[in-house]
């Protein structure tokens, strides 16, 4: 029964997303374009290869906070070992949100801890993309 069920729950969790992603008013290039940006921002992310995805993080963001080599060192020093969805919705300012459950093992402790991280995906359309609004998880919090 356990094996019929976890089909239909991910189905079913596919179905809710796309359709919060089209109540939220997005066209089919708009959706095809999120999908691609989240695919690969989380395949650099979840190869630890973060400078990578500080390129799907918008500019914006980085004039506001931007990182200190200390910061990029201390991304040097994890390797993420687990990065799963756990909801999806669109903002009140029509963001589409994201929140993630990462595992993350410290290089040199080789310790793994979970950690929530937030994603907020904004559309730029002047230049037909989406970026990351929300910078690099934190992986610290609390620390």
């Amino acid at each position: 029964m356990q094996r019929r069920l976890f089909p239909c729950l991910i189905a079913l969790s596919l179905l809710l997303l796309a359709m919060t992603v089209q109540a939220a008013g997005l066209s089919r290039a708009q959706r095809a374009k999120l999908a691609q940006a989240q695919e690969a921002y989380v395949a650099a992310v979840r190869w630890s290869d973060f400078e990578a995805a500080e390129g799907f993080i918008d500019p914006a963001y980085w004039q506001e906070h931007p990182l200190s080599d200390l910061q990029r060192e201390r991304y040097r020093q994890v390797q993420v070992s687990g990065y799963r969805e756990r909801s999806s919705g669109v903002g009140a300012d029509g963001m589409i949100e994201r929140r993630i459950e990462m595992k993350v093992v410290n290089r040199n402790t080789q310790a793994e801890r979970t950690v929530m991280v937030n994603e907020r995906w904004r559309w730029d359309a002047e230049g037909k993309r989406w970026w990351q609004a929300q910078g690099l998880p934190d992986l610290w919090q609390g620390q």
